[in-house]
């Protein structure tokens, strides 16, 4: 029987925010993970499912230079170290970033694209619209679309794509667009041998609550798209395939990490 991939996933960039800015109008104060995925696969290598924040995030200094004045503590990243850094990472699992094939994004928020330029050597894969809006974003969209994690977009392999796409062109990783949250949000259905299928569904909503009730968050690009797509999902979802948020910590806590892997 042939192998397949297998999945862990690490926490990039843990936030304390209040809930408000993740959920219109919600009260308290939350921490999320943000959660990448790391495939390790028999044919096509290692696979990332973004990359999250950058690591100038860990320094004040740097990080008011990179991000911009009080973007770090705009979105609570202040117990984000050097070692929550996706190169670091994947060096504590012994992969190197050269050894990276592909980088799949959800979207390219701070939060998700910034580890865009550890990776030279692989195939950047997002929606066309999402890279278009994100090199100029309108204002109010500005702050999440940090140009610094850009820097080095020219010189990469960029498989730019449009709409619902199979990624290897046997199904075990299908690109599901989903605009609402971003132009081009994208959620990754992926296969795998004996765990079967399963959704990771980045931003498409931030917390659990929030998905269930289609309340939008206060970056959302259209609350019109983001209806939409969630009600996509959310019929994936009724049919039997789970779906994982990238920011709600207790289906963080529900997938594969420290050693542990899915496959």
């Amino acid at each position: 029987m042939k192998s397949g991939p297998k999945m862990c996933v690490v926490d990039c960039g843990p936030l304390t925010v209040e809930k408000a800015k993740l959920v219109t109008f919600a009260e308290g104060t939350v921490t999320v993970p943000t959660t990448v995925a790391i495939f390790q696969h028999p044919h096509h290598g290692v696979i990332l499912w973004d990359t999250g924040c950058n690591d100038a995030v860990s320094d004040p200094e740097k990080a008011e230079a990179y991000w911009g004045p009080g973007v770090r503590e705009g979105f609570g990243a202040q117990a984000f170290t050097r070692n929550h850094a996706i190169d670091r990472q994947l060096d504590f699992m012994g992969i190197q970033p050269k050894d990276v094939r592909y980088v799949i994004y959800s979207h390219l928020h701070l939060d998700h694209a910034g580890g865009m330029s550890y990776f030279p050597n692989a195939v950047h894969v997002m929606q066309r619209d999402e890279l278009r809006y994100a090199l100029f974003p309108d204002e109010w969209t500005q702050a999440v679309y940090v140009q610094n994690d850009f820097q080095d977009l020219h010189k990469l392999n960029v498989l730019e794509v449009e709409g619902d796409y199979d990624l290897f062109g046997d199904g075990t990783f299908k690109l599901i667009k989903a605009p609402g949250h971003t132009p081009g949000m994208q959620v990754l259905l992926v296969t795998l041998q004996h765990r079967g299928r399963l959704m990771l569904g980045a931003d498409v909503a931030h917390q659990r609550d929030q998905f269930e009730a289609l309340i939008p968050m206060p970056f959302d690009w259209s609350c019109h798209a983001m209806t939409s797509s969630r009600k996509k999902i959310k019929q994936l979802e009724r049919s039997g395939i789970p779906l994982y948020l990238c920011h709600e910590p207790s289906e963080f806590a529900a997938l594969p990490q420290r050693g542990k892997y899915w496959d």
